[in-house]
Formats: C-alpha cells, sequence, structure tokens
C-alpha cells in the first residue's frame, strides 16, 4: 500500500483526494459561517453584501430582541423538554422491546418482528394518525409531541440485533447466580450497552429538537410551540410579531432575527454531540454489521 502511495499516480491521487475533500469541507463549512456572521450584522450590511464571513459591524440587536421575549425563551423551554422527555421514554421503551426481541425463546418472536418491519415499510398516515392522537386527548399536549413517535422501528432493529450478538455465556453465569430477567438487563445487558444507548441517545435527541412538523399538526396553542416550529413561522412570514410589546426593539431586524434564531435553534445540538461522538461510530457497528 505504501508502495502505491509512493507512485507519481499516487501522489496525484492522494493531491487530488485531499483537494477534493477540503472543497466539500468549505462548502458545508461555509455556510453555517455565514449564517453566524450574519446574525452579529446589521440589517444594512445584509441587504448590502450577498456573502461575507465578517461582519464590517457588530450588532447583537436581534440576539437582544430574542432573549428579551418571554416567546422564545418560551419555546426553547418546550423544546429542551419535549427533547429530553422523549429521548428518556424513547430509549426505555426502545431498550426494553429490543432485549426481549433479541431472545429467540420468546414466544411469538417472528410475529412480532414481522409486525415492526411492516410498519417500517407502510404507516397509517398523516390523517389516520391525528384521529388517534385526537382520540387520546393528546391534542395540544407535549405529549403529542412523543408518544406517537416514541419508538423509530429501524433503530429497534439495530438495538436487537446488537442485544442478540451480547456473549450468552455472561446471561448463563447471571442466571447460575440466581440473577433474574430484569436484573441480568439492567445489570448486565445495559451496562455492555453504553455506546449504542450513547448513539441512538444522540439519534432520538436530534430527531425531537428539530422536529417541527409535528407541533404544526397537533399543537395550536402558540405558547407550547417548540422552538423548530417558531422557526419555521419566522422563516415563512417577513415579519413574525413575537408577541411582545414591551420587546427592547420595537421594530426587530428581520434578516439578522432569522439567522440569529437559527444559530440559538443550532448551538444545542452542536454542544451536545461532543459528549456521545466517542461512542457514536462505534455503536452504529456493532449494531448493524452483525446483523
Amino acid at each position: 500500500m505504501n508502495k502505491m502511495h509512493n507512485t507519481p499516480a499516487g501522489r496525484v491521487f492522494d493531491v487530488f483526494n485531499h483537494v477534493l475533500l477540503v472543497v466539500i469541507a468549505l462548502v458545508t463549512f461555509l455556510p453555517f459561517v455565514y449564517v453566524v456572521a450574519g446574525s452579529f450584522a446589521t440589517e444594512a450590511e445584509l441587504s448590502r453584501r450577498a456573502f461575507f464571513l465578517i461582519p464590517e459591524t457588530f450588532s447583537l440587536d436581534a440576539y437582544s430582541y430574542i432573549f428579551s421575549t418571554s416567546t422564545f425563551i418560551r419555546s426553547i423551554g418546550v423544546s429542551v423538554f419535549v427533547t429530553v422527555a422523549g429521548t428518556l421514554v424513547s430509549l426505555a421503551l426502545t431498550l426494553t422491546m429490543a432485549y426481549p426481541l433479541s431472545r429467540k425463546k420468546l414466544l411469538g418472536r417472528n410475529v412480532f418482528l414481522n409486525l415492526i418491519i411492516f410498519s417500517m415499510v407502510f404507516t397509517g398516515g398523516m390523517i389516520p394518525t391525528y384521529i388517534v392522537v385526537r382520540s387520546l386527548g393528546l391534542l395540544d399536549s407535549l405529549w403529542a409531541l412523543i408518544l406517537p413517535m416514541a419508538i423509530n422501528p429501524f433503530y429497534l432493529i439495530i438495538v436487537k440485533t446488537f442485544f442478540q450478538h451480547l456473549p450468552e455465556e455472561l446471561e448463563e453465569a447471571a442466571k447460575i447466580d440466581g440473577c433474574t430477567e430484569i436484573g441480568i438487563f439492567w445489570r448486565i445487558v445495559l451496562p455492555l450497552s453504553k455506546p449504542v444507548i450513547a448513539t441512538f441517545a444522540l439519534f432520538y435527541a436530534v430527531f425531537y429538537w428539530n422536529d417541527f412538523f409535528n407541533a404544526l399538526l397537533y399543537i395550536s396553542d402558540s405558547s407550547k410551540w417548540p422552538v423548530q416550529l417558531l422557526l419555521q413561522q419566522l422563516m415563512m412570514i417577513a415579519n413574525v410579531d413575537f408577541g411582545e410589546m414591551d420587546a427592547m426593539l420595537a421594530d426587530p431586524p428581520e434578516e439578522s432575527l432569522k439567522l440569529a434564531v437559527i444559530v440559538v435553534a443550532t448551538v444545542p445540538i452542536l454542544i451536545f454531540y461532543p459528549f456521545l461522538q466517542k461512542h457514536f461510530a462505534k455503536g452504529v457497528m456493532l449494531g448493524s454489521v452483525k446483523g
């Protein structure tokens, strides 16, 4: 392999490969830098300059307006609650359902697996789901943003596959020591599953944090809107009234306000990701390749 890279053709390939990767990195990174820079720019500069990475004049007007309105602060609180509660509920349901399905001796195991696979291909659709949510009395409830999407069947299959390839000797040894099925799951299986738990905690958290469509369907009370729905409304309407008459800025900066909301809505996930990054690749590979 080293001999191949020492040849002229190998060196040309390495240079081309590095240049291509740098270009791809810039294409994905520079737009985010522009969003951050634009959130600190003035309205005049945003209308005058199509693209820039450093604003000529730094302005905190957009952030001052955002954090001076209780509407945005409340939407952040709603998103945090839905993300934390939804991630915990989804992980609890996914793990507790995946573990028994990973046991080949489970009665009716194939029936349940076929139903799960069927749900991955066919869904009830928007209207039947809405009727179910309404029948359960979940409309205008934050639980409507959590319970209908609590289990992702694809994630469930991957976690089941991960559990299925844990050493059976550990389970047998635990049973000899008098450990119950719940004890085996809690004391042995879960501690060995930290990579896959961290991976799907991140997946579920990103889903709940970024979801706005379910809130658009099930939440009509604007005081219960998550930040992503507020952002979506802000991007659709040129000038959004946050409902605060005592705001620091009577006339909010429209363009920089949009960019600032995007930054504030994105930063929490960017902060959360590095803590789980070391488990991310390992968890995905362990749960999928062996399947």
